[in-house]
């Protein structure tokens, strides 16, 4: 998989904030009482569980800006598959270093890996049809790029990343505008020419009065998998098509089966378990 990396201009404020908060005002006192200053180790990142790695650049980081010589040579790349037993990655340096940036670089590891691991199982349940398996902005505050980039390692792809890069109007937004039509119109009024509109609706007939307003995606939300199947055949490749609601690998299928070209799925990014991953001594 050819993952473009995170920029670190961006991760390092990240990394040094979980360090700082972990720190504390005295630093790591268990590590610095136990351990000498001059005890070299060497340990590996592997999994306990099968999944799919993402966030190996924080880790990285993390170890790195405790200390600077530590080494991390990777093994497995975000976006590989992972069986247990999986060495992911091997560290060698000072053993302080090491046991102080662990559970700051697991944190990140385990959590990203977690969210990759959970699209991967949905794009799986979903392969031969069609559909797009996207992301929302139901993210953790301030995790949103490293969550998004994790759907991505797990062969997902992102919806919007803000609110500023897209129209997307709701049923709150349509209930205050006074119906589709004028929520429609004043979005097409107010916004610049290369700002993709989408609209949610949630019955045929919604859809019916959207098709005749022009606009370019619809969010079809909570319908069941026959109702999905004749609102594509309603939009005939006018608009692209987002189904939502109620998305898990059993369901995912018939979804995906409906033709809608992308699935979006909250929970990837707001409630996927992580995967567990350790730091253990080298054999």
């Amino acid at each position: 998989m050819n993952l473009s990396p995170l920029p670190q201009i961006m991760l390092e404020p990240l990394v040094r904030a979980a360090l700082l908060e972990d720190l504390g005002r005295a630093g790591d006192i268990t590590t610095d009482a136990i351990v000498p200053a001059d005890i070299r180790a060497t340990v590996v990142l592997a999994a306990r569980q099968p999944g799919v790695v993402a966030g190996l650049d924080l880790a990285t980081l993390a170890f790195r800006l405790i200390d600077p010589s530590i080494e991390m040579k990777v093994a497995m790349p975000d976006g590989s598959r992972l069986v247990a037993g999986d060495v992911i990655a091997t560290l060698s340096g000072p053993a302080r270093g090491l046991l102080t940036a662990e559970r700051v670089a697991l944190n990140f590891l385990c959590h990203l890996s977690g969210i990759a691991t959970a699209t991967s199982g949905i794009v799986e349940a979903v392969r031969g049809h069609k559909a797009s398996i996207v992301c929302t902005r139901k993210t953790t505050p301030g995790l949103r790029a490293l969550e998004k980039y994790a759907v991505r390692a797990g062969g997902g792809s992102n919806h919007r990343f803000g609110l500023d890069d897209a129209v997307l109007i709701k049923d709150n937004h349509i209930a205050i505008a006074g119906g589709v039509k004028q929520a429609l119109e004043r979005a097409k009024a107010n916004v610049g020419h290369l700002v993709k509109i989408e609209i949610e609706v949630d019955t045929l007939g919604q859809l019916d009065e959207v098709l005749t307003l022009g606009v370019d995606a619809v969010l079809l939300d909570n319908m069941s998998p026959e109702m999905l199947a004749t609102a594509v055949k309603m939009v005939g490749g006018r608009a692209i098509t987002e189904a939502s609601g109620g998305v898990n690998p059993t369901t995912a299928p018939a979804i995906a089966a409906s033709g809608v070209d992308l699935i979006s799925v909250g929970w990837l990014t707001h409630s996927a378990p992580i995967l567990d991953i350790g730091l253990d001594t080298a054999a």
